[in-house]
């Protein structure tokens, strides 16, 4: 065997060794973003549930407000609405006040976000993006942000009551 045929062998082994070993980064890759999307699941229908939770009590604390769950292509959460008369010496002005609260679907950005856009009597009071790695997400730490936007919220509703 020639100088030439063993260098043809080796070049040979070399490019099946890169090819067997692009194919299985690839199905690692596969495999990451599968996990990606099982974690980003979990969490949404945790951190929804929480959603759901968090304005049901605020609803009890504030009579009139309306609940409705948001199941959608912007995300899945919960709504809590309001719509009140203001009668002021004959003129009448409607007040329109919510609070949602959404957390949105997977995206190729790999991160966990939760909208909230509250308004009380037609004032927007907030808007919130948070957003987190889908590999750092803690869900004890959401659960905290969720609660913080809850109750910033009852406590400008309140205020302004």
């Amino acid at each position: 065997m020639t100088d030439f045929d063993e260098r043809l062998k080796r070049a040979i082994n070399r490019g099946q060794r890169s090819r067997a070993a692009e194919g299985q980064a690839a199905g690692e890759k596969l495999a990451g973003e599968e996990e990606l999307r099982n974690r980003h699941s979990q969490l949404r229908l945790t951190l929804s549930d929480h959603i759901e939770a968090c304005l049901r009590k605020l609803c009890d604390h504030f009579p009139g407000f309306e609940f409705s769950t948001v199941m959608n292509d912007t995300g899945w959460g919960a709504r809590i609405t309001r719509d009140d008369i203001n009668l002021i010496r004959g003129n009448q002005r409607n007040l329109y006040s919510r609070l949602e609260m959404l957390v949105k679907p997977f995206s190729d950005a790999h991160i966990l976000e939760v909208t909230s856009r509250g308004t009380i009597r037609n004032r927007e009071s907030l808007n919130r993006n948070n957003f987190r790695f889908l590999n750092e997400a803690d869900e004890t730490t959401l659960k905290e942000v969720i609660d913080a936007v809850v109750l910033e919220f009852a406590e400008q509703y309140s205020a302004d009551s």
